[in-house]
């Protein structure tokens, strides 16, 4: 059940009085390009699928590297979508779309 992949949406507001928001944004999505997962950039979160350990560690990863970029602060949003049966992907809910 805990296995299942997960769509892990993350959001990440950095605030940096040295560095542009884009820049530190784009470091957050650098570490998720580097995973390995599945992943989708969209305007305003980046869509993960994953297991939701990878996701806690994942987002553990993305603050180190923000704060080792320049961050001072930062907000981070999580939406994560379960299924106790089964494995949720970005395709699932996208594929009409495409």
């Amino acid at each position: 059940m805990m296995n299942n992949t997960v769509n892990v949406a993350i959001q990440v507001l950095p605030e940096s009085t040295k560095k542009g928001k884009y820049e530190l944004v784009d470091e957050a999505i650098k570490v998720i390009a580097a995973s390995g997962f599945n992943y989708k950039v969209c305007p305003f979160e980046t869509v993960v699928e994953c297991t939701l350990d990878e996701a806690l560690g994942l987002v553990k990863e993305i603050h180190i590297a923000c704060g080792l970029s320049g961050a001072e602060k930062m907000l981070t949003y999580l939406k994560i979508q379960v299924d106790f049966n089964s494995s949720v992907t970005i395709r699932d809910k996208m594929e009409k779309y495409e």
